[in-house]
């Protein structure tokens, strides 16, 4: 298959167009041959992945997913450019179908998304996540959904028809200044709180399902002093807290590199990652001297991405 060449991002001839500028971002149309991936690696406990778009117009620095963008001026360019798999929801009925042709009792298990955000501001315009979590709510798959986005309460009425999902949302800073250094166009924190909190609180118990809530504190960013002990009493919200080391700096695989562009952040916060290792490990502690036995789990690392 040829490959593709992006109008903006090739000298050679275009063979996708730019469909439109969405803020500061490129948005191109994309038809998937395929819309569920098998899961592997650190979420292969999962039967598939699911991506509604490729690229992020979160664009966060330290982001491991760059490194899967169709070329290297687009993976200098991450944040500015998005595809819409402009046929997700009818490619996702097909294959699901397929799925329960062959195994009638077992729903498949789907994480949404690895390597981009359902629900990034394209898609308040282009619903293609919503158009998904409709296909879901016939089929029932068991579904986890990782977001930084409050957007997803849009969405309150079919995510309460789910009767096995767990919505994770990112928040790895209780700190608003340094959300703003190494993810400035992302929600704020209060936001995603809020959010968490209206999933949660939100749903009638007798009209629908009330998800499962975690609150990925992963990669664990520095979190200021005075900000912490609210940021502690915010994360009681959810039934699991997961935290994670920063990914490590040398290329030992493409999960586990940290752009350049956080690296250079990095430096901003002398004072917390040139001990980082000590200063993990003691936000870890109060957390779980904080929480054990207000949150019903708290995880470190891969574990804590499990649906259960």
């Amino acid at each position: 298959m040829a490959k593709s060449e992006y109008e903006g991002y090739t000298s050679k001839k275009a063979t996708v167009r730019l469909r439109e500028k969405f803020g500061s971002a490129s948005v191109y149309n994309q038809k998937a041959q395929s819309i569920l991936t098998k899961a592997t690696g650190y979420i292969g406990s999962y039967d598939f992945t699911l991506n509604p778009y490729r690229g992020c117009q979160y664009g966060c620095s330290y982001c491991y997913a760059a490194a899967f963008s169709p070329n290297p001026r687009m993976r200098r360019d991450w944040g500015k450019w998005v595809l819409v798999k402009e046929n997700a929801a009818q490619q996702l009925d097909k294959e699901l179908a397929k799925w329960f042709e062959k195994c009638p009792d077992t729903p498949p298990s789907i994480y949404m998304s690895s390597v981009t955000d359902p629900y990034q501001p394209i898609e308040a315009k282009d619903k293609i996540t919503r158009r998904l979590l409709e296909v879901m709510v016939e089929y029932q798959p068991t579904l986890v959904i990782q977001t930084r986005s409050p957007m997803l309460v849009r969405d309150l009425d079919l995510l309460q028809q789910l009767e096995r999902l767990r919505v994770n949302i990112s928040i790895p800073t209780g700190s608003e200044k340094v959300r703003r250094d190494f993810e400035p166009q992302t929600p704020s924190i209060v936001a995603r709180f809020q959010a968490a909190e209206k999933l949660r609180y939100g749903i009638d118990m007798l009209r629908g399902y009330v998800p499962k809530i975690s609150i990925t504190v992963t990669p664990v960013l520095p979190t200021l002093l005075e900000d912490e002990p609210a940021f502690m009493r915010r994360l009681q919200v959810a039934d699991r807290v997961v935290v994670q080391q920063f990914h490590a700096s040398k290329n030992q695989s493409l999960v586990a590199v940290t752009r350049k562009e956080a690296e250079a952040i990095k430096r901003r916060y002398a004072w917390w990652f040139d001990k980082e290792n000590e200063c993990y490990e003691g936000f870890k502690k109060r957390l779980f001297d904080r929480l054990e036995g207000i949150v019903d789990d708290i995880q470190e690392g891969r574990q804590g991405f499990g649906y259960e």
